[in-house]
């Protein structure tokens, strides 16, 4: 939108200044909107009039000394040409307040809207009436707001106009916005309040958590009955990081409660007070860092003895990364072999992450989360991490909100799809700063934050409260242990959210498959048609869909399918081979039996299929691709589960809202239903416990599996009979096909 008075200020640097390219003032676009180019020729022309040779954009020490030793203040009185006065006119219109005419005097307009700005600020105290001092001058000529915007909070302004109104006058303390909006800049006033109150001189105070503030904080406890500045300052901290408590001068009973659920949030000891380690939790994101952890990450393998130096100092979960595409760089990086089994014998548990490069933004890209969630997940797969667990995918670098927008935000909604179209094998976390972490999970595209907050300096960290879905929290590097058992690590605090794997797949004994490769696609297709027409199958004309169109639909889902096989240790051809056999076969009458089941649990006919002859079906049928029912579904993922192969909730398959809720997903999610096929494999190997069509146990599907066996498991897909038999046997050499093209793409 135009502001008439921006653009007459443009048109006044534009004019007075006509030769600014010589000058350093460059020409402004007359487009009546403010922003930085604006400021800073703004400042710029300031300098040029102040007699300040090296023009800058920035309004730093120099500016401010020489506006300080030239004028003091300025005012009507001060002000030393009307060119000086017109910046100042058109300074105020940019940041939103009434400058007069622009017509260079000091008018009663100007000293009105001076004095609204000093108010804004909140040193309208420390400096009354309609002067501008040195620091406000600063503060004029820059983006910062001092009123809310963009639904910030009253609360939050009113704590940073208190910090303005009672620090301004001290060295190294600047005006800060007052737009109701926690930030760098305030967190960096917090700390110098704290320091001044603990009585550090300027030049002392810093602004950083050094040891002389962590000192200082020690002995400076609030509780229940405390009342005072400190009471201010910690009220203060605990609304910046977005606890809902008044900014108030007294701790009531009321805070003290609101103290004990921050406390147990951060997982630091509940006591309701403002102790050291809640001040510190308060003011730097990676709090009190001498706390103990029960979590670590690091680059070292866990060998016998490291394992047993974490165990020995309290850690109970470990963070490995599961790739490092470097073969030079950091040569234990990678979850190495036998490690995961040395992490189970000593007791401890282990989460994956994953990270290349991911340091800067232009890491990231749509077409990067493919790649990244598919290499992810393969080779959580080759390490044995079980479906369930959770990756932290990483933003390793000072992620700044704009990058989250335009890049982040895209690369994780990709990883989430991408994860989504392999059957969601594995949970996805984030690791990074905190604001990423947050924006992250409140999208739905991660459900747990491993955060940075050893990087305290970061923006996405300053100013930002923890993430709610916080499971780790990295807080400090620290080595721990002696000889054979010394190791350095990341040590993390936990918050039980999130607790690793504890058991994991053996190592492969054979290779494991791979996607497939569309080269041989023409050949595959060739040999499966002519092998189904040489037998026949399917007959009859009441088939809906071609051998074509089946075979297409099961290789469009090559990606789930071959991270399910992969993900439970057997061929994929077994998959394939169930599937393509059973979509072939699906029916007019299969169609209708479902139609059925839908007008059953909808209420539309609840009786449908009653007095229909050959048609009694009406609860659950056998549907989707693989033709699965709502009850098999159920009783082969139970199976799983109670094996600890599968994350999930026991469902009763004798319910009949479990039974409906199953049956809608196998029937409408077909990445659902093809990963459900693999558990249907291995429940039929445990002998179906939970149906009546039990059978004797077999070794449950592997790399290795024998013909014998093959065809035994085949067998037992989806039931059992003289039928299923014969079927199994025609299926046979339908899984050497689907396994001569695996293999060679597996051994290529």
């Amino acid at each position: 939108m135009t502001d008439e008075m921006v653009l007459r200020a443009q048109r006044f640097i534009n004019t007075a200044y006509g030769n600014g390219a010589t000058l350093g003032i460059p020409k402004l676009e007359e487009n009546g909107r403010t922003g930085w180019t604006v400021m800073y020729a703004l400042t710029r022309a300031l300098q040029y009039e102040m007699g300040i040779s090296a023009l800058s954009n920035n309004f730093g020490p120099g500016t401010l000394s020489a506006l300080q030793e030239k004028y003091g203040k300025l005012d009507e009185t001060t002000i030393p040409s009307a060119k000086f006065c017109r910046i100042i006119q058109s300074a105020l219109y940019c940041k939103g307040y009434d400058g007069g005419d622009i017509d260079g005097i000091y008018s009663s307009r100007v000293k009105a809207a001076v004095t609204k700005l000093n108010s804004d600020m909140g040193i309208g105290v420390t400096y009354p009436g309609s002067a501008l001092w040195p620091k406000a001058v600063k503060g004029l000529f820059n983006m910062d707001a001092y009123v809310t915007v963009n639904d910030g909070s009253a609360t939050v302004r009113s704590i940073q106009q208190w910090l303005n109104g009672r620090y301004i006058q001290r060295k190294d303390f600047y005006v800060i916005p007052c737009d109701g909006h926690h930030s760098r800049d305030v967190a960096r006033s917090m700390l110098l309040a704290i320091q001044y109150e603990l009585g550090m001189a300027d030049g002392v105070a810093n602004g950083a958590f050094g040891p002389g503030t962590r000192a200082g904080l020690k002995s400076h406890t609030v509780s229940t009955g405390s009342s005072g500045v400190w009471v201010r300052l910690f009220t203060a901290a605990m609304v910046l990081n977005k606890r809902p408590v008044p900014f108030a001068s007294s701790f009531t009973s009321a805070l003290a409660s609101e103290v004990s659920t921050f406390q147990s949030f951060l997982r630091i000891a509940a006591n309701g007070r403002g102790d050291y380690p809640t001040w510190a939790s308060l003011l730097v994101s990676y709090g009190d860092q001498t706390r103990q952890g029960e979590s670590c990450d690091g680059i070292t393998k866990i060998t016998p003895a490291r394992a047993q130096t974490l165990k020995a100092a309290g850690y109970k979960y470990v963070g490995r990364y599961l790739y490092n595409p470097s073969t030079t760089s950091l040569p234990e990086k990678e979850i190495q072999p036998g490690e995961l089994a040395t992490i189970k014998e000593y007791g401890l548990r282990c989460f994956p992450i994953y990270q290349t490069w991911a340091r800067s933004v232009d890491y990231y890209s749509v077409a990067q989360g493919v790649t990244d969630c598919l290499t992810a997940a393969f080779k959580a797969e080759e390490h044995g991490f079980k479906p369930g667990a959770r990756i932290y995918f990483a933003v390793d670098y000072d992620a700044v909100d704009e990058d989250v927008t335009a890049y982040i935000l895209p690369y994780f909604r990709s990883v989430k799809e991408q994860m989504d179209r392999l059957g969601s094998p594995y949970k996805i976390g984030v690791y990074g700063p905190r604001n990423a972490c947050s924006r992250i999970s409140e999208k739905g595209y991660a459900d747990a934050s491993f955060v940075s907050d050893m990087s305290s300096g970061f923006s996405g960290n300053l100013g930002y409260p923890m993430p709610e879905n916080w499971a780790f929290d990295q807080i400090v590097t620290k080595t721990i242990g002696s000889g054979d058992g010394l190791i350095e690590i990341d040590n993390n605090i936990a918050s039980g959210r999130d607790t690793g794997q504890g058991d994991f797949y053996p190592p492969p004994s054979q290779k494991l498959d791979t996607g497939f490769d569309v080269d041989f696609w023409s050949a595959l297709s060739k040999e499966v048609e002519e092998y189904m027409q040489s037998i026949g199958r399917p007959g009859g004309t009441e088939r809906l869909y071609t051998l074509r169109e089946c075979l297409e639909t099961i290789m469009a889902h090559d990606a789930a399918i071959t991270s399910a096989s992969r993900s439970h240790r057997m061929r994929k051809a077994l998959v394939q081979t169930s599937a393509f056999w059973e979509f072939c076969h699906y029916s007019y009458r299969d169609a209708a039996e479902d139609a059925g089941v839908v007008l059953h649990h909808t209420g539309v006919v609840p009786d449908w299929g009653k007095d229909l002859p050959g048609v009694t079906r009406t609860v659950d049928s056998s549907t989707g691709i693989a033709r699965i029912s709502g009850r098999t579904c159920i009783l082969s993922r139970n199976n799983s589960i109670r094996a600890g192969l599968l994350d999930g909730k026991v469902l009763d398959s004798a319910a009949d809202s479990d039974r409906w809720a199953m049956w809608q997903k196998v029937n409408q999610d077909k990445v659902f239903n093809l990963t459900t096929v693999p558990h249907l494999h291995i429940w039929a190997a445990d002998g179906k416990k939970g149906d009546v069509e039990e059978e004797a146990p077999i070794r449950r599907p592997s790399l290795d599996y024998t013909e014998t066996e093959t065809f035994e498991v085949l067998r037992r897909y989806p039931a059992r009979g003289t039928e299923t038999e014969a079927h199994a046997r025609e299926r046979m050499p339908l899984y050497a096909i689907f396994e001569k093209y695996n293999r060679i793409v597996r051994e290529a």
